[in-house]
């Protein structure tokens, strides 16, 4: 979930006419870049160049670079306020490839026509479009009008339901397996409910990762290098794709490998395309994917359960230490 600051129209007291009384506080929303990741480059004992993202445990000269890591697209949506006659119109702007579901709040209004109390203050925008949300009208008053807000918003349509026209597809390639290392109900870090029904997958870095089913990239981390066992430090640090499907539910690709993304917002991908390769970024305790299938269930991410296509199109249940076969 993204959530602005606060933002502020309006001034002091009535010393002009209303419409130029207009003070606009630009601020970003939650998101932007991830933190600078550290790389260290050394000889290992064979003379064979090293890369990895933590140093070597003894003193073995180490070349150590700053890598910036992913944007994410923490600034395509926003709500912007502007004057149109003698109301105040608040408009939303969704330049994602996915609909957004968003909640106004007012901090404070003085000087304007207060929205209805039995108004609900939410509304889903659509993909790559712009929505006029109210439209407040000026109130004859010696006050300038003033008006400080708040938003949230979240990826996904809450109205979606998961209706797939038949079970994924192993998003590895055809003819390998691979073993389930967590799935549900056998779970150890899948405790949330965005992550219930999620899929670990382990397999060797570089592995090809198809999709699991068709649907439209709306977002994508393709430059983290790091990873580790702190959730605060290195879950942000995970390269993902995400890939919203024609019922509404999206689907999560996880802890891809660095720069290996061969996808990009706005896309649209097949089932068993190629689109990235499998990696071991972000929380993370060795090289795996992790897949999920998710939901917004009203301001919050709901993961759902799915099933696999089997031999002979048999529909197959992930389970946690089983061999996943793609078909």
């Amino acid at each position: 979930m993204r959530l602005s600051e606060p933002k502020m129209v309006g001034g002091g007291r009535k010393s002009a006419p209303k419409s130029l009384l207009v003070a606009i506080v630009v601020l970003l929303i939650a998101g932007g870049f991830a933190s600078a990741q550290s790389l260290y480059k050394y000889r290992g004992p064979d003379g064979e160049w090293i890369y990895s993202d933590r140093p070597p445990d003894d003193d073995t000269v180490v070349e150590v670079r700053q890598l910036q890591g992913s944007h994410k697209n923490g600034a395509e949506v926003s709500v912007k306020h502007e004057f149109v006659g003698r109301t105040v119109e608040l408009v939303a702007y969704n330049q994602s490839y996915a609909p957004i579901e968003l909640v106004v709040t007012f901090k404070s209004i003085r000087g304007l026509e207060f929205p209805h109390p039995d108004e609900d203050l939410s509304w889903v925008v659509p993909p790559r479009t712009d929505l006029t949300l109210v439209a407040l009208d000026l109130l004859e008053t010696e006050d300038a009008p003033f008006l400080e807000y708040q938003y949230k918003y979240l990826a996904g349509d809450p109205g979606t339901r998961h209706r797939p026209q038949q079970a994924y597809r192993a998003p590895f390639a055809i003819a390998t397996d691979h073993p389930v290392t967590q799935a549900y109900p056998e779970v150890a870090t899948h405790v949330t409910i965005d992550s219930f029904y999620a899929i670990d997958i382990a397999m060797p870095i570089g592995t090809d990762i198809m999709a699991a089913r068709g649907g439209v990239v709306f977002d994508v981390a393709a430059s983290n290098f790091r990873g580790g066992l702190d959730p605060a430090r290195d879950g942000p640090a995970a390269n993902v794709v995400r890939i919203l499907h024609d019922d509404g539910t999206y689907a999560i690709y996880a802890h891809l490998n660095t720069n290996s993304i061969r996808v990009r917002p706005g896309d649209r991908v097949q089932r068993g395309q190629y689109i990235a390769d499998s990696g071991n970024t972000g929380f993370s305790s060795g090289p795996h994917l992790h897949f999920a299938v998710v939901r917004n269930a009203g301001m919050a991410i709901e993961s759902v359960p799915v099933t696999f296509t089997g031999q002979n199109s048999a529909n197959i249940t992930p389970a946690s230490g089983m061999a996943l076969t793609a078909y």
